[in-house]
């Protein structure tokens, strides 16, 4: 397949609407895949509603299909024709962070969507992107448009058209280049279907961002089991955003990263480090990537699928990180960790 290839520069004042963006539009009434921008990763989008098209997700990226997709709107309008209801609470975290990284999960209207999209489930996650190229594509293809992150299965997610060209040129129809996505880590997904609802997935909407409008908001404890037979939204069973090389998370020290380095080092591998700015100096591997800064943890959230991914392109045995808080974009950047490692810890306590 030739993958068609567009650029859109977002800064350009033009009110939001993009010419170049009709072909790409065409593309997606005719059924077929393209990537665009979101302000958390590129997304790989398709009409919701058709089977063929949702089938070209799963194709291209090699997903499984029970993991339900996320379905993209641009108009509140649109939403009344997906959902057979929206609690209040829903109402409200709607007005406060919509357009934003803020998925929904609502009980779907039968025979609205392609039961692809939902994976056979009641239920829908639903989001409006804040991007402006996202919303000018979703208006023009007039559909609502389903779109998982635009990467290889298990691949860390896209932060730019670049990344989406190395796992899919030749696989999807188009890629729209709109510049380096803002959040780095995908959107919340928060169940309100339940009476206390719960976060499915930590991202770019923290929880304590959450409780500020709408009170107590639980973390599904099922983000810290692989075991999980049906997800009930994207990435709560498979492993996700991992590296070719394998990931250590490391809890303790610098100087116990450097520890568990050498000692790699001595039996001839060669060892791959995602570190912080402030520990970037203390850090001797053969390849070492910044993801941020500890003092600022949206920044590591911004650049950490970038330093994962840039370990593909560098030939390392084993990779190790350092951990973060568990608190605010934290949680996000923990749960991408985890699955990246596979929850692979190494402990310094437990070899003092």
């Amino acid at each position: 397949m030739d993958t068609k290839y567009w650029s859109v520069d977002k800064s350009v004042e033009n009110h939001g609407a993009y010419p170049q963006l009709g072909e790409a539009a065409q593309l997606l009434r005719q059924h077929e895949v393209v990537a665009f921008p979101t302000e958390t990763v590129y997304g790989l989008g398709a009409d919701a509603t058709n089977d063929e098209a949702v089938e070209k997700i799963y194709k291209a990226k090699g997903r499984p299909g029970d993991n339900p997709l996320i379905v993209h709107i641009a108009e509140f309008k649109q939403l009344e024709n997906l959902v057979a209801d929206i609690p209040d609470s829903a109402r409200l975290l709607m007005k406060t962070f919509w357009p934003g990284p803020l998925t929904i999960l609502l009980h779907v209207k039968p025979g609205q969507l392609s039961q692809k999209v939902t994976a056979g489930l009641d239920t829908v996650g639903i989001r409006m992107p804040s991007h402006p190229v996202a919303l000018d594509l979703i208006r023009k293809a007039n559909l609502p448009i389903a779109a998982p992150s635009a990467n290889s299965s298990g691949k860390p997610s896209p932060t730019t058209a670049a990344h989406v060209r190395e796992d899919l040129d030749g696989r999807i129809a188009g890629i729209i280049d709109g510049g380096q996505t803002g959040v780095g880590v995908e959107s919340t997904v928060l169940d309100c279907t339940v009476e206390v609802p719960v976060i499915l997935r930590p991202g770019g909407v923290t929880k304590e961002q959450l409780e500020k409008v709408i009170g107590k908001v639980v973390i599904d404890p099922g983000l810290q089991s692989s075991d999980r037979a049906r997800p009930k939204a994207p990435g709560m069973k498979y492993t996700h955003y991992a590296p070719d090389a394998p990931v250590y998370l490391v809890d303790g020290s610098i100087t116990y990263m450097q520890h568990l380095i050498d000692e790699r080092r001595k039996k001839g591998q060669r060892v791959g480090a995602i570190v912080t700015e402030e520990a970037a100096g203390f850090i001797k591997a053969d390849a070492v990537e910044i993801c941020g800064r500890r003092d600022s943890l949206e920044t590591v959230a911004h650049h950490l699928y970038d330093a994962l991914r840039s370990f593909n392109q560098i030939d390392v045995d084993v990779i190790f990180s350092e951990i973060f808080p568990r608190e605010g974009i934290g949680q996000a950047i923990m749960n991408r960790l985890d699955k990246a490692a596979g929850r692979k810890y190494l402990f310094e306590k437990e070899e003092s």
